[in-house]
């Protein structure tokens, strides 16, 4: 959500942003319809003292046994109840419309966010690890012997298109990876571990800014709930409404969760295989902070990601997102990339943003910062730590055998009794 006032200030700054974005000028609409609703409470507070004014007047007329004027004070101050309503509905109707527009428009990028349109104006930034050494013709992970467990056919009898059964060695692989990224971001990184809802209401999401814009992508419950997309929505709500000491700042939380999507602006992409799934899950990074603290906290969340991926032993890339391929809320995002020898090509597996203080105005989450009176927004951070199905499909990739087996990466095997390899 943007501030008002900053654009009153600045409107001109306000429409360079936007337009880095891709985006017409905007500050001219919403400063009308916000010297309308301010012209409108102001209209509506002069009314008000009116009435108040000739009520005390009535008094004073009646006090000097003026009878024909209080009268008249009692048709005027009549009047004006009559009139007050309608204009104190028009100043809220106009609030609410400026909150929707508002609430509309996306995220300013950062300073040093590259502009461009889509994916080919990002930057790279770094890589990680070496590309497997592969003598035999790598498969893409859906090709992949089928006594691993990962197991399509079933799941599209049972459930439709975008739904997966895994069973056996995948399943364990599969659960041994969450464990291990919840393990590695509590132990080294800091983060609390909680296990939030999965369902939330309307206003939850509308914080975290899936909603209004993006309820066609979400799964609504017949009660009026919504399964989460990520738990960065039950994450980064949990500091909805509050003012938290600065003392409290950096809050660092973590969750393993199933995620729903319902993919609908992905048709006929990634239709085959495990990387675009109605449900999956997701160990999802959420950091609250003060501004002054938000940049270095961005680095050192994209490093507990990383940490993940290097751990693994898989080849990656980081880039840095052009202003035309961010998310809603992001003011600066880092995608990291992993290689995929089966598909030739590097995937995304992380995306981990800097929100600012965007989310917080949405949420209402402040801190008062020691030795003030005055409260401040908090930023708000989130990343994928990572997805698990798309680490599990990396995995599979990357560690195939010849003879349709996997080797199980030597973090994993303590997860796993053990285990060296499955299938084949």
């Amino acid at each position: 959500m943007h501030d008002i006032r900053l654009i009153r200030e600045n409107p001109e700054g306000f429409d360079a942003g936007l337009a880095r974005r891709g985006l017409p000028p905007q500050s001219a609409t919403l400063l009308a319809i916000d010297e309308q609703s301010r012209a409108a409470i102001r209209s509506s507070e002069e009314l008000q003292s009116s009435a108040n004014a000739a009520a005390k007047a009535i008094g004073a007329a009646m006090g000097k046994g003026d009878k024909a004027e209080a009268e008249r004070l009692k048709v005027e101050v009549a009047d004006i109840k009559g009139t007050l309503p309608a204009l104190e509905a028009k100043a809220k109707e106009l609030g609410v419309d400026l909150r929707n527009a508002l609430a509309a428009i996306p995220n300013i990028p950062a300073d040093d966010v590259p502009t461009g349109s889509d994916e080919t104006g990002n930057s790279f930034v770094s890589e990680s690890g070496n590309k497997p050494e592969l003598d035999f013709e790598a498969l893409e992970h859906d090709r992949l012997d089928s006594g691993l467990g990962l197991d399509f056919e079933t799941a599209a009898a049972v459930a439709g298109a975008r739904f997966a059964y895994l069973r056996g060695g995948v399943a364990r692989l599969n659960r041994a990876i969450g464990q291990f990224m919840l393990d590695l971001h509590t132990r080294e990184f800091g983060y609390e571990e909680i296990a939030p809802p999965v369902m939330v209401r309307d206003d939850a999401l509308f914080g975290t800014g899936q909603l209004p814009k993006f309820a066609e992508d979400l799964f609504h419950t017949t009660d009026g709930r919504w399964l989460i997309p990520t738990a960065e929505v039950s994450l980064t709500n949990m500091v909805r409404e509050k003012i938290l000491s600065d003392t409290e700042l950096p809050l660092r939380l973590t969750a393993l969760t199933q995620c729903f999507r319902s993919e609908a602006g992905s048709a006929g992409r990634d239709t085959r295989g495990f990387i675009r799934q109605h449900q999956f899950e997701k160990v999802e990074l959420v950091s609250i902070t003060t501004p002054e603290a938000s940049d270095a906290e961005h680095e050192r969340m994209t490093q507990a990601a990383e940490a993940v991926l290097n751990r693994l032993g898989l080849h990656f890339r980081r880039m840095l997102l052009c202003s035309g391929d961010m998310g809603f809320t992001a003011r600066k995002t880092y995608d990291l990339e992993v290689w995929l020898p089966g598909q030739k090509a590097y995937r995304e597996i992380s995306s981990c943003s800097n929100c600012g203080d965007f989310q917080a105005r949405r949420m209402n989450a402040r801190y008062r910062p020691q030795g003030e009176k005055g409260t401040r927004f908090v930023h708000t951070l989130n990343g994928s730590g990572l997805a698990v199905g798309r680490t599990l499909v990396a995995v599979l990739e990357n560690y195939q055998n010849a003879d349709g087996s996997i080797t199980v990466p030597e973090v994993l095997r303590p997860y796993l009794g053990g285990t060296e390899r499955i299938g084949g």
